[in-house]
């Protein structure tokens, strides 16, 4: 499925230009990531007793249209990649304008962390199932698991 909510320019998301400030896009994308997980099953607080968390390796925004006070903005979530086993995936984040013109692209690589280890983790498997049911984006490939070093 495509995930995707609306939410309320707000007066901190502005720059002194006028416009949404660069790293609002990113917030606004990170807040949809934590909406799609907790309608997943998989709220904070899951995350406490689980003892893991997302972390991000990379997040790379592309401005395409500025957006104004007051909008309206829609942000979506697609699936670009998933390693077989849950542990790191990619998402794209789509931000649209009011009028439904594309606004931003984001692109996030992640993982998860073992939040007592502080290491990388696998994540349960009705997790990396969770993720696995976010519609692929057309850039969709499969993310191959590196060696541990020696």
């Amino acid at each position: 499925m495509t995930y995707a909510k609306q939410y309320p320019i707000r007066w901190a998301d502005l720059d002194p230009n006028g416009h949404m400030r660069h790293s609002a896009y990113n917030d606004y994308a990170a807040q949809l990531r934590l909406d799609y997980l907790t309608d997943a099953g998989f709220p904070l607080a899951q995350f406490a007793k689980l003892g893991i968390g997302p972390i991000l390796f990379r997040e790379d925004t592309r401005f395409l249209k500025e957006i104004s006070p007051n909008e309206l903005i829609k942000v979506d979530a697609r699936l670009a990649g998933l390693s077989e086993d849950g542990s790191r995936w990619r998402i794209v984040h789509t931000v649209y304008k009011q009028d439904g013109r594309e606004s931003a692209t984001i692109t996030v690589d992640g993982a998860w962390l073992d939040l007592r280890q502080r290491k990388l983790a696998v994540p349960p498997v009705e997790l990396a199932q969770a993720l696995s049911q976010l519609t692929h984006h057309s850039t969709y490939a499969p993310i191959e698991r590196r060696p541990k070093a020696e």
